[in-house]
């Protein structure tokens, strides 16, 4: 039951996602419906029917076919999202001391490395195995 709930829930995170509504999967058989019309009316394939309502051509389409006013509106997909921002005013903290290029000598060295000097490694008993 967990599982199914899981994978219900994963499935309503993608469609919302990706912009798709439940009105949106319940209008699938006016697209259907419409399209096949398209494709009777005026010859339309499936690309140029995408094309007219939801691509390139749409605008003139909805021009020259306003009598279909009402079918396109049934159309899924034709939801306007209105999308929020956020936007935070951070005031200029910009510290004019730093506005000077302090050149540094790059010449001393920071690090130093010495080489391992415990009496674990002077006695041998570190080393690897000797072949007898």
């Amino acid at each position: 039951m967990n599982k199914l709930f899981s994978i219900l829930l994963s499935f309503v995170i993608l469609l919302q996602s990706l912009g798709i509504h439940y009105d949106d999967l319940v209008q699938l058989d006016e697209l259907i419906e419409h399209a096949q019309f398209h494709n009777e009316q005026y010859g339309d394939d499936v690309i140029v029917f995408l094309s007219k309502h939801y691509g390139e051509l749409k605008a003139d389409h909805q021009k020259q076919h306003q009598e279909e006013k009402e079918d396109h509106e049934k159309l899924p997909f034709n939801h306007h999202c209105h999308i929020t921002s956020v936007t935070a005013f951070v005031p200029n903290t910009f510290n004019s001391e730093l506005k000077q290029w302090e050149d540094l000598d790059y010449k001393t060295p920071i690090f130093h490395y010495q080489a391992p000097s415990s009496s674990l490694h002077s006695e041998g008993i570190l080393q690897p195995p000797r072949l007898s």
